[in-house]
């Protein structure tokens, strides 16, 4: 299965490192988040990535085709009229990564409607480009073929600022209402999984992923919700981004499950 990320909002809650990259670029560490949420999916196998690209894309696109040069030794030669470059200690992930120009101003399920042609007519894993956690994917793609619904996505709950998701004991979500401020419940956290159905909802480049599309396969009892309570954190202000640094650089990063 293919591996979808949206990577191309203009992050303008984290406008202080947004205004020269994407968001998905900002790094933890001395990695882009976007790499740390591919380094998870990899993790259990999942190495085909589709990344809808946008403003800025110019940044993301450069950092994979320069990826030899971040992260392995190089020797250039320019001897006796050479010009060769040299890989040593080559670290790369055995990933395959396409970069899709989805459009500056394109709203989210336009962004995945885009990417059709990538993905065909399989289900696929969606995820934001801004946020880490520690799901466990196959468990996850095991609930969605389960509940044979249309779409999956991973809930959680932070707390505080996020909307509210109805969810039945069965899993089965009767109601999407993303980012009202009502207290406490399940909110969307991303890591979902999609039957390509749901491109049947995406009319638009205007189309908002988490309004009609989902608020539709909620109503028509096509919409679960896989309950995470693990770790998961957003990266939406320079304080989250702040938060996630710290326990990059404590060791003790609980999103970090590869070696």
């Amino acid at each position: 299965m293919k591996v979808v990320i949206l990577a191309g909002g203009f992050g303008t809650r984290i406008s202080e490192e947004s205004m020269l990259k994407p968001k998905p670029m900002i790094e933890i560490g001395d990695k882009p988040i976007l790499w740390h949420i591919m380094k998870m999916y990899g993790y259990y196998g999942y190495n085909e990535f589709i990344i809808c690209c946008g403003y800025k894309q110019h940044v993301i696109k450069e950092w994979f085709a320069d990826y030899y040069l971040h992260n392995s030794d190089i020797t250039f030669d320019f001897t006796e009229q050479e010009n060769k470059m040299i890989v040593h200690n080559n670290r790369l992930e055995p990933w395959k990564v396409t970069l899709v120009d989805t459009g500056l101003r394109t709203m989210t399920g336009g962004r995945v409607r885009r990417i059709r042609p990538y993905v065909g007519d399989e289900p696929f894993f969606l995820t934001y480009g801004d946020a880490v956690a520690n799901v466990d994917i196959p468990e996850l793609l095991e609930f969605h073929k389960k509940g044979g619904r249309m779409a999956t996505i991973t809930t959680v709950q932070p707390g505080g600022r996020f909307g509210l998701l109805d969810i039945g004991d069965d899993g089965g979500i009767s109601n999407f209402k993303e980012k009202k401020k009502e207290d406490g419940g399940w909110i969307n956290a991303g890591y979902m999984v999609l039957e390509p159905t749901i491109f049947e909802l995406l009319w638009n480049d205007g189309t908002v992923l988490e309004r009609y599309p989902l608020e539709e396969a909620a109503r028509t009892g096509q919409l679960d919700g896989y309950r995470h309570k693990g770790f998961w954190q957003c990266m939406d202000t320079l304080r989250e981004k702040n938060l996630l640094e710290s326990l990059w650089e404590s060791g003790n990063a609980p999103w970090k499950i590869w070696n």
